[in-house]
């Protein structure tokens, strides 16, 4: 595998920033791993597992270094779809794999239901879709909520509510939305408020994706095999909840990961999970 060479593609409203690690004696398809919000830099310890075959990453529209022409100030799963729609287009590399994470798998799931043909096997590792959880009400008022006080008091305590949010275990409980947030500080983040609104995770997520409803009958018919992934740490947060409800209503058992919601990381964003074991097991996910 070479060195990863970044590329740009201009598509309607922004500008994407990709980056390719090549290997030209590989027969394997081209593997693209994505997340949302986290872009390419989330990525450089499970793209090094696979040096037998060519390696994609990007940073979504409106994260990292894509940055929005649009000045538009919310990216949907449509729109991230179709961002993926155009990459795949122009790597011309035939169908690709993607490993997906959290709102990634989410976008990719709206990928496959329209362009089937582009993928041969999606592993969707925790899509955040919370409107299958039959808490949904009350999951969908606390994304809700945490949008609003990041509107209102900015990034660390909407960002402290997301901790709360994601790291609560089993049902979200009617009224969780309406308890008074954690403090910030507890969790290392500011407690001023910067002024700005920006932040593709608190700001944009929270919504676009967590609301996000997905068109099953369109992936139980694709032609690609979609793998829904649950981290073994994560099953009974949010997350891993909702995505065995996806493989439920897609009619598949999920497979189970290593580690939890960011069990492929190796030191990025300063988060360590089970890298090594992860991309094992991806891996064979992969080759099945």
């Amino acid at each position: 595998m070479t060195e990863p060479k970044t590329h740009t593609l201009a598509v309607p409203g922004a500008v994407l920033h990709y980056d390719v690690r090549g290997n030209d004696t590989s027969t394997l398809p081209v593997l693209l791993l994505i997340g949302s919000p986290m872009g390419a830099a989330g990525f450089g310890t499970l793209a090094g597992h696979f040096d037998d075959r060519t390696v994609v990453t990007y940073d979504p529209r409106g994260a990292e270094r894509s940055k929005r022409t649009d000045n538009a100030t919310e990216s949907t799963p449509d729109e991230h779809a179709d961002d993926l729609h155009r990459l795949i287009s122009a790597l011309d590399a035939g169908p690709v794999d993607i490993f997906a994470s959290s709102g990634g798998a989410v976008n990719a799931l709206a990928l496959v239901a329209r362009h089937p043909e582009q993928v041969r096997t999606l592993v969707a590792h925790e899509p955040p879709v919370v409107q299958e959880l039959p808490d949904r009400e009350a999951a969908l008022a606390a994304a809700a909520d945490i949008h609003r006080t990041y509107q209102r008091s900015g990034f660390g305590p909407a960002m402290a509510k997301f901790i709360a949010l994601v790291s609560h275990e089993g049902p979200i409980p009617a009224g969780f939305a309406d308890q008074p947030g954690p403090d910030p500080a507890a969790f290392g983040l500011p407690t001023e408020d910067d002024g700005s609104r920006d932040d593709p995770l608190v700001g944009q997520n929270m919504i676009s994706c967590t609301h996000y409803g997905h068109d099953f009958d369109a992936l139980r018919e694709a032609s690609t095999r979609v793998v829904i992934g649950v981290g073994v740490e994560s099953a009974h947060v949010m997350t891993g909840r909702a995505a065995v409800a996806v493989a439920e209503r897609l009619g598949t058992t999920p497979a189970t990961f290593p580690g939890g919601h960011g069990g492929f990381l190796g030191g990025e964003y300063g988060e360590t999970g089970e890298p090594d074991a992860f991309a094992a097991t991806l891996r064979k996910v992969l080759s099945e």
